[in-house]
């Protein structure tokens, strides 16, 4: 059986590690890389340190307006599946991406599987949740992370081919954390103790693009008085100078974007994570490690009713009254599976 999976971010990469390397053992697969995120700390490491194939193709499509990225990957992508006749169309979250996948290959009518299905912020300003809605609505094969995602799909309609697996990415994280103990000299490098420092992401464009918001975030940063490291991710560099607010990260401790073994050993040695990311509030959990989310809703609503994350928006009073006032709570349910999900999602791939 041929399969060709689409990747094109960090968190794609992190996925696919969980499932190509079994795929890999029983099916060709054909790894097809857009180039969404093309910086080297945000791209090529991941595939190294995770053990991921080299893609047979790169798109190098790189950064740009939506309709236009989305565009150009559509069109290549369908050139590719022309080509290679695939039995499936693998793709992962909710990136352009995927969006431009799963459009591809309903229009070739070739099935699509589509690996974190289900996923809804409720919130369509966000352009995540538009590929999400879309790109489930044109799949075949929807593996879910949760019980949550499987009963969205229903109120939407879509009951058959879908399926709950677990999350594929604590497969990679178990993976991570057995290789970042090993090989990963952040803390070092960086002069942290474990337990001393906050660790903050900020990336999601509501964020970045939002003169208000982003004063908002690291007003706050500034305001809790406490050690925050910051990898600084691209758009959220360009931002800070556009808005005038480099005053605002004087006292951060900014590092370029990192692989995902030190990003993993940050986060599990944080005192408390801040983030407006939906892959690292599910890290933050399954590490134990409370979360303050700088978002207005989240696609894992069970992550807070456990308490261990904490929906702040972007409000800098919020953010910092959460930060001094989270209480760990003290039991720790399992979530998102038992770490098998990738074997179950090459299973129902046949």
């Amino acid at each position: 059986m041929k399969i060709v999976s689409i990747i094109g971010a960090r968190p794609q990469f992190i996925k696919a590690a969980a499932v190509s390397r079994l795929l890999r053992k029983q099916h060709t697969e054909i790894l097809v890389h857009t180039g969404q995120h093309y910086d080297a700390n945000m791209s090529a490491i991941f595939f190294d340190e995770l053990g991921i194939p080299k893609p047979e193709v790169n798109l190098k499509i790189g950064s740009g307006r939506h309709g236009a990225q989305t565009g150009a990957m559509l069109a290549h992508i369908e050139e590719i599946l022309l080509k290679e006749k695939p039995d499936w169309v693998l793709i992962y979250g909710d990136t352009n991406s995927t969006l431009a996948g799963a459009l591809a290959a309903a229009k070739l009518h070739i099935p699509v599987a589509h690996v974190e299905a289900g996923l809804r912020s409720f919130n369509r300003k966000m352009p995540e949740e538009v590929n999400r809605v879309l790109a489930d609505h044109v799949s075949t094969l929807l593996l879910c992370s949760s019980q949550t995602a499987v009963d969205n799909l229903a109120v939407e309609g879509i009951t058959q081919g879908v399926h709950l697996i677990g999350d594929v990415m604590l497969d990679a994280q178990n993976y991570a954390v057995k290789q970042a103990a090993k090989r990963s000299n952040i803390l070092a490098k960086l002069a942290l103790k474990p337990g001393k420092f906050m660790l903050a992401t900020v990336h999601r464009a509501e964020n970045t693009d939002d003169e208000v918001r982003l004063r908002g975030i690291l007003s706050a940063f500034e305001a809790v008085k406490a050690p925050v490291v910051l990898p600084i991710h691209p758009r959220t560099r360009k931002m800070i100078e556009v808005f005038n607010l480099k005053s605002k990260i004087q006292n951060l401790k900014l590092i370029e974007p990192v692989g995902y073994l030190d990003m993993v050993m940050l986060e599990k040695s944080a005192r408390m994570i801040l983030t407006d990311s939906g892959g690292i509030q599910k890290e933050a959990y399954w590490l134990g490690v409370p979360c303050i989310t700088l978002r207005d809703e989240t696609e894992w609503p069970e992550t807070v009713e456990t308490g261990w994350n904490v929906i702040v928006s972007a409000d800098e009073a919020r953010i910092v009254e959460a930060v001094r006032g989270f209480a760990r709570p003290e039991a720790h349910p399992a979530l998102y599976g038992d770490g098998m999900a990738g074997r179950r999602c090459v299973a129902l791939l046949g």
